[in-house]
């Protein structure tokens, strides 16, 4: 059976069934949807994929992303810059953003230590962390990083790294989330939970 389509929609169907989360069927959907949608979707999308293309930057200082460099977090003057959090991805640092519970710097490492998958401490952004814990100024570094085995490997040789600086390390808590009922979670999560747990 041939292509339903044009070979345009077809490999416009093919680059968004490339994105996480759409599979081949999705992405015809959302294909479907941008090319009925064509003067109020599509049009501006391309626009807005094109300046992406030509004017985002990665941050030479933090490994954020942004139309400037240094971005927009690491230029503000406000920030404190005696609390480094150091984040896996950009998304996780947006993720932390949107709490707004932290007025901190942050520092991208661009992944987690994985063996297995070949991503050792030359494929992260490590060296710059310790080099800007080295400059001095830092007084902590919170490890906000994934409570999975390969997260927990990339804190502790991170901690190490920074063993000789006179820097507090600590990590996110883990456990009970905001909301959370008891019944609902796995034995990890709640074990992590009795461990963490605190004086009322």
């Amino acid at each position: 059976m041939g292509n339903i389509a044009g070979p345009e929609i077809e490999r416009l169907i093919q680059l968004l069934a490339r994105l996480p989360g759409l599979g081949p069927r999705s992405a015809r959907r959302a294909a479907l949807h941008l090319i009925r949608k064509r003067e109020e979707l599509l049009g501006p999308l391309a626009d807005a994929m094109r300046v992406a293309r030509d004017r985002i930057v990665t941050c030479s200082v933090c490994g954020n992303i942004d139309t400037s460099d240094p971005c927009s977090l690491c230029a503000d003057p406000r920030r404190d810059g005696t609390t480094l959090v150091v984040v896996e991805t950009v998304g996780d640092l947006w993720a932390l953003e949107r709490a707004g519970v932290l007025n901190a710097r942050y520092h991208v490492l661009g992944g987690a230590l994985s063996p297995l998958d070949g991503v050792g401490p030359d494929e992260l952004n490590i060296g710059a962390l310790v080099g800007r814990v080295a400059e001095g100024g830092v007084k902590e570094v919170i490890l906000a990083v994934n409570a999975t085995v390969d997260g927990q490997t990339t804190a502790h040789y991170i901690t190490e790294l920074l063993s000789p600086y006179k820097v507090k390390c600590t990590r996110l808590a883990h456990g009970v989330p905001v909301g959370g009922e008891l019944d609902y979670l796995d034995e990890g999560t709640l074990a992590a939970a009795l461990k963490s747990r605190i004086d009322l």
